[in-house]
């Protein structure tokens, strides 16, 4: 079916056959190398957020310089995740596929879910713990400190509902970077198909549940080694926003993109004529 497309990748309905089967594969991981895979893909997250607060962090860029610009280097926690192999809750909720079909049960994407998001925190706290020690937030005169401290001050005063509607958004967007790669047969196709969804979340200062397990942590690191900022950042602002957003991200990853993919092309007439869909790959995210 590729073909029709006039380029060299899979099409849709073959996407949705290879996340269905990797998703399978995903929740029957064992628990040490699912554990080990998300810590990594928590400090992968961590790494793009570092080298978005560096740009953010700039006083002559402009507003819409500094988000775009800032989205695109915030990519390079994704291009990590997809290219170098780990496991991320934020992609995992494309699991829904598998479950939704029968493929996996309840329990096993429950277990997928709870093991890599915690993996995902302490991968994201421990490089906030090793970034703090590294004296990193120094640089530009303490401007990227300050940049982090502000970050995490808006994020721990999001009302319940914007938070939820922020992490919503935020994973619609990540999902659709994380179906796109695997339409992708080479490292390039994989990258491209990333950027643009990924920079346009950020760009729009929606909110992901493991992005803010880093940030927050920072900060919150930073605050108590004496750097002052607008607000005073604690362990319940922290799960003030966590918890909305990570029920966000469930709700527009696994509905908005898991479900409405898996009715449109692996339930009845969608089913149908699949030929050729090369399901059996595996890859990460």
């Amino acid at each position: 079916m590729s073909e029709i497309f006039g380029f060299d990748a899979f099409s849709p309905k073959e996407i949705a056959a290879r996340v269905e089967s990797v998703g399978m594969a995903k929740a029957r991981l064992p628990l040490v190398p699912m554990l080990m895979l998300s810590v990594l893909a928590g400090a992968f997250i961590g790494l793009g957020a570092l080298y978005f607060v560096i740009v953010r962090s700039d006083p002559t860029l402009g507003f819409a310089a500094k988000q775009v610009l800032g989205g695109a280097t915030f990519s390079l926690g994704l291009i990590l995740v997809i290219v170098a192999g780990a496991e991320l809750f934020t992609g995992n909720n494309l699991l829904a596929m598998a479950w939704a079909e029968g493929k996996i049960s309840t329990g096993e994407l429950l277990r997928n879910w709870v093991i890599v998001c915690i993996g995902n925190f302490i991968g994201a706290a421990g490089l906030a713990l090793l970034v703090f020690l590294s004296r990193h937030p120094e640089m530009n005169g303490g401007a990227i400190a300050q940049e982090y401290l502000r970050i995490a001050a808006v994020k721990v005063a999001l009302p319940f509902w914007t938070a939820l509607f922020k992490g919503i958004l935020c994973n619609v967007l990540v999902c659709m970077a994380v179906w796109m790669a695997f339409a992708g047969r080479s490292v390039v196709d994989k990258a491209v198909a990333i950027i643009f969804p990924i920079s346009a979340f950020v760009a729009a200062g929606f909110e992901h549940s493991i992005a803010n397990m880093y940030l927050i942590p920072l900060a919150m690191l930073l605050q108590a080694a004496g750097e002052t900022g607008a607000a005073n950042i604690t362990w319940g602002g922290f799960f003030a926003n966590l918890i909305p957003v990570i029920l966000g991200n469930i709700l527009g990853g696994s509905v908005l993109v898991g479900l409405v993919y898996h009715l449109i092309y692996r339930t009845g007439q969608g089913r149908r004529n699949e030929g050729g869909a090369d399901s059996g790959q595996q890859e990460n995210g």
